[in-house]
C-alpha cells in the first residue's frame, strides 16, 4: 500500500470530509475570496465560517493573507497533490480488478456464444 506523510494526509482528508469545506476550496480554485465572501453562500455566522477555514489552513488547504482589516484566503492545491496519490494506488487497485472481471465475463459469453465442440448443452 501506498505510505504518504500520515499526519498531512489526515488533516487533508479531515478538511475535505465537510461538504461546506469542499465547497470553499471550490469557490477559492476560481481566486482570492475574503472570508464574507467564503461564507455568504452558507447559513453560518462568521465565527463558524473561521472555523471552516481555519480546518482548511490546518491542513494546508488554503493561505490567507491579512490586508488592513480584510483577510483574504487563497487556495493552496499542493497538499491536495499527496491526497490525490493516496487514492490512485487505489484507482489503479480497482481498476486492475475491474479489468480481470471484465477478462473473465467477456471469456463466459465466449463460451457461450461458441461452446467447445463435444459440450452437450
Amino acid at each position: 500500500m501506498v505510505e504518504l506523510a500520515t499526519p498531512q494526509l489526515d488533516t487533508v482528508f479531515h478538511a475535505l470530509g465537510d461538504a461546506t469545506r469542499r465547497r470553499m476550496l471550490k469557490d477559492l480554485a476560481a481566486g482570492e475570496r475574503t472570508v464574507g465572501q467564503l461564507a455568504e453562500p452558507f447559513d453560518i455566522s462568521l465565527a463558524a465560517a473561521s472555523k471552516h477555514i481555519k480546518a482548511l489552513e490546518t491542513a494546508g488547504l488554503i493561505r490567507r493573507e491579512v490586508r488592513g482589516r480584510t483577510h483574504f484566503c487563497h487556495l493552496d492545491p499542493g497538499p491536495l497533490a499527496s491526497a490525490f496519490e493516496w487514492l490512485g494506488f487505489y484507482e489503479r487497485f480497482w481498476s486492475d480488478r475491474l479489468d480481470a472481471l471484465d477478462k473473465l465475463l467477456r471469456e463466459e459469453d465466449a463460451r457461450k456464444i461458441h461452446p467447445p465442440k463435444g459440450d452437450a448443452r
